[in-house]
């Protein structure tokens, strides 16, 4: 119960830190918990299960520098491990010709960030996918794959174990007191903590003098199957987004056994754990979260309240395949019958400035580490984005095992 390293959250972000850590420090007690009977189960093993290429993020960016190299060495992980793997691509499509101002900014990112990113033309888009709607023009990104999640979080966590990680399931942290950590069925004397709570991290980190100014703001994802057979679709298809939030608009998803879904929504979700009817419901979460997103509303420094009408109308079937129509030609909405499972998006929210972080955050000194923001690419840059995070803490440790 006294671990060098102490990780809350086995996500794939606690994984993969518990399995740098222990590469870096080989002689150290490396100890994850998970409040959960397996690791995965929330925001890792409910994503899109996309591996994004990297041409979407400002080049000065964490997500830019982490988001090409992540790519390469997930890509390199699923084929040494056999897991399944679609390289299907990816299609950025233009809605009009307003949209070829923000496709060209799209090039210039990738290549400023060294992404392998073709702009063709609406012919040769029609020629990788035969459906496909676009303006004129598109972009076409050859390394963009889709895996199992759920797959990928299995072999790491077996990798995990090997490798000497303890991984304690079923242990939710509670609180601290001095050096000591509370959870709900142990006390732990840590060495040093890493906080990868995913959605409760802003909760943790202020325990330790962190996350004055941020708060995490919770969004609802669903993706919404097709009945058609594997192959209806040759690759993904995604709109121009909008540069100035995280969010990529409403798109089409090859999954990793070639089926189709489409989505995800970004409905503003009333408490953390928000997956289905009033499951996992706190009224302290839900009142400390509404209170929050009704400040948005008058004081934030985007359209808050529109972005939640647009969502929360993408919970009719009719109306997600509608936008998903502006994509690809042949969408029937009667094709269209199955949701997924939900996942939870934990977007950090800076309380002062009243935006929503684009890139990851983390803090941290010589006793703490807080991954406070790791949504989307999170799990593509999981890699080389838990690296960075070792290296922050062995420059306030110093040593290597």
């Amino acid at each position: 119960m006294n671990p060098d390293f102490l990780i809350i959250g086995g996500g794939v972000v606690g994984i993969s830190i518990a399995r740098q850590l222990k590469k870096m420090y080989t002689d150290s007690a490396v100890r994850i918990l998970e409040k959960e009977p397996e690791c995965g189960l929330h925001a890792s093993g409910r994503n899109s299960g996309v591996l994004h290429a990297g041409f979407y993020y400002s080049p000065d960016s964490l997500k830019a520098k982490f988001t090409r190299i992540g790519n390469q060495r997930l890509t390199e992980y699923c084929e040494e491990k056999h897991l399944a793997i679609h390289k299907c691509g990816k299609l950025v499509v233009a809605k009009d010709r307003e949209d070829h101002a923000s496709m060209d900014e799209l090039v210039r990112r990738g290549v400023a960030n060294g992404i392998t990113l073709e702009h063709i033309s609406e012919d040769e888009a029609k020629k990788i996918e035969p459906r496909v709607k676009t303006c004129e023009r598109a972009l076409f990104s050859p390394t963009t794959s889709t895996v199992n999640p759920r797959e990928v979080m299995q072999a790491m966590t077996e990798d995990a174990i090997r490798e000497g990680v303890q991984i304690d399931r079923g242990v939710q942290y509670v609180g601290r007191k001095g050096r000591t950590i509370r959870t709900s069925r142990d006390s732990y004397e840590a060495g040093y903590l890493v906080n990868a709570a995913g959605l409760f991290a802003d909760h943790l980190a202020r325990d330790f003098g962190f996350s004055e100014r941020y708060r995490i703001l919770p969004f609802k994802g669903l993706y919404l199957y097709s009945n058609e057979p594997a192959g209806a679709v040759r690759t993904n298809i995604y709109p121009v987004p909008d540069l100035r939030n995280p969010f990529l608009g409403v798109h089409v998803t090859v999954t990793v056994d070639g089926h189709m879904k489409i989505g995800p929504t970004a409905i503003p979700a009333f408490w953390r754990e928000q997956y289905q009817g009033m499951e996992n419901f706190s009224l302290a979460d839900c009142v400390e979260i509404l209170g929050r997103q009704l400040g948005l509303l008058v004081f934030s420094g985007f359209d808050f309240k529109r972005l939640a009408v647009e969502e929360l109308k993408k919970y009719s079937r009719a109306h997600l395949v509608g936008l998903a129509s502006h994509l690809m030609t042949g969408m029937d909405p009667s094709q269209f019958t199955t949701w997924g499972k939900p996942g939870i998006r934990a977007q950090l929210m800076d309380i002062k400035e009243k935006k929503l972080e684009m890139d990851f955050v983390v803090e941290g000194d010589q006793h703490s580490m807080h991954v406070l923001n790791a949504v989307s690419p999170g799990f593509t840059c999981s890699l080389p984005f838990s690296e960075y995070v070792c290296e922050k803490i062995q420059g306030v440790l110093g040593g290597k095992g």
